[in-house]
């Protein structure tokens, strides 16, 4: 049942709740039938008892001449009158007391002894046995077009002195018939429940699909409004939340902000003192070596503080063409040192520098240590993916998810641009992890290693 069902909330609570309905108005409607059809067989069968009784008290009164003339007026189609020694009912079926206390009733005693036999014929009423008047024939036709089941009732009353009036009718119990007028209620219900709920279900599905989208927004460090909070009590409870959440992050991220700028600058300024400083200091191999150290505290405090910055979370998203920023990156580390294979332009929403950051780290890593980059862009239904594969020696299976950590490196540095402190790739991953992208190292089938970088497709990105 899984399959067919939506695959929205509001999708499935409105399925639901109409299955729901259909099933319920199936069974009334059986329910219905069938008390219709024990109605209308209660009725007939009432209706042929009560002319039996009157016929008795006729009986009762008129002379014996008569009697052949009385049956003769209450015969009908339908129903056969007969006087007999014996009974030809001589039992009482299950659901007969009805029929005989409707004769009880008018003849006004209950010492006359009764009998009332009705069963279902197992086989369909011949109709040469019913006389059909021909303006009763259409109707009685349709009738039997249903298919309907057909009951005998035979009554026995006991007469004065001995005899039996016996009563033979023959009734149809009607099939099942669902006209316009007893399906039109239910489907005005049914569209009626289908209208009331699509418009509750989306009161509680709209505010959802909001909050969804601004929390996508937020993790991908997009500013995003405050949510208004409508719908139910527990949906405005859980907008009311985000909104506080949300306000907490961006006070914090600009605090952090402010925060590593300073200490940015308070870093700066008494690494450049140092290095002026040296300069005016003879060339001997002690400055040197001073010098040295100093350009390496500069590229691990800068390395520091953009892995700490956590990648210039504030640098604004824009549409670039992936295909082009790797053709440039391609481009930069000289001729035949990378190829690019990529099809058409691919649009992706990113921070271009960021983003520019990461890949040429990639690239570079793999020309220095790989002899060739070989750079593949392709673009799949729910992402944009980047391989760059090189021809050097790979790395051990237990080291390729080592390298990402911060200050850790390989036996033999992959990473020149931060002079070998080990933060490159930490400051890679940290970079497509800011995009809501992953980034993994494996061995190549025939040797080198192989980046895979995983970067979500959004409404702004695909071919162009």
């Amino acid at each position: 049942m899984g399959r067919f069902m939506p695959r929205s909330l509001g999708g499935q609570l409105l399925a639901l709740l109409l299955l729901a309905l259909v099933v319920t108005q199936t069974l009334s409607l059986i329910l219905l039938a069938d008390e219709r059809n024990r109605a209308v067989r209660a009725a007939l069968g009432l209706e042929a008892a009560g002319r039996a009784a009157n016929v008795v008290l006729l009986l009762d009164e008129a002379p014996a001449d008569l009697r052949s003339s009385i049956l003769r007026a209450a015969n009908s189609p339908l129903v056969r009158f007969s006087i007999a020694p014996e009974p030809e009912a001589t039992h009482d079926s299950d659901d007969s007391r009805g029929v005989r206390d409707q004769i009880t009733q008018i003849l006004g005693r209950d010492d006359r002894t009764i009998h009332v036999d009705i069963h279902a014929l197992t086989f369909p009423a011949p109709q040469s046995l019913i006389d059909v008047p021909p303006d009763m024939r259409a109707m009685h036709e349709a009738m039997m077009a249903s298919q309907p089941e057909a009951v005998e009732m035979t009554l026995s009353i006991a007469l004065p002195g001995g005899e039996w009036l016996n009563v033979r009718t023959m009734f149809q119990r009607p099939g099942p018939q669902l006209s316009p007028q007893a399906l039109l209620p239910v489907f005005l219900m049914i569209l009626s429940l289908g209208l009331i709920t699509t418009w509750t279900v989306g009161r509680v599905v709209r505010p959802i699909r909001a909050l969804a989208e601004s929390a996508d927004r937020l993790g991908r460090g997009l500013t995003t409004n405050p949510l208004d909070e409508a719908g139910p009590s527990e949906i405005r409870a859980t907008m009311r939340a985000f909104n506080r959440m949300q306000d907490r992050v961006t006070r914090h991220s600009s605090e952090r902000a402010q925060m590593l700028a300073a200490l940015s600058h308070d870093l700066r300024s008494p690494l450049t003192a140092m290095r002026l400083r040296i300069a005016l200091l003879d060339e001997t191999e002690d400055s040197l070596r001073l010098g040295a150290l100093v350009d390496d505290m500069q590229t691990m405090v800068e390395g520091t503080l953009d892995y700490a910055r956590g990648v210039a979370q504030a640098e604004p998203l824009v549409a670039i063409d992936l295909a082009k920023l790797l053709a440039d990156l391609v481009s930069d580390v000289g001729p035949g040192k990378a190829v690019l294979s990529a099809q058409g332009p691919i649009l992706a929403t990113v921070r271009a520098n960021s983003i520019t950051r990461a890949l040429r780290n990639l690239i570079d890593n793999a020309v220095s240590y790989g002899s060739q980059a070989r750079v593949t862009l392709r673009a799949e239904p729910d992402a944009l993916v980047i391989d760059i594969a090189d021809a050097g020696p790979g790395l051990p299976e237990d080291q390729l998810e080592t390298v990402f950590e911060p200050f850790t490196r390989a036996e033999t540095s992959r990473n020149r641009e931060t002079g070998g402190s080990g933060l490159g790739l930490a400051i890679t991953r940290a970079i497509i992890q800011a995009h809501d992208g992953t980034v993994t190292l494996s061995n190549g089938v025939d040797g080198g290693l192989v980046a895979k970088v995983r970067l979500p497709r959004d409404d702004m990105s695909g071919s162009a």
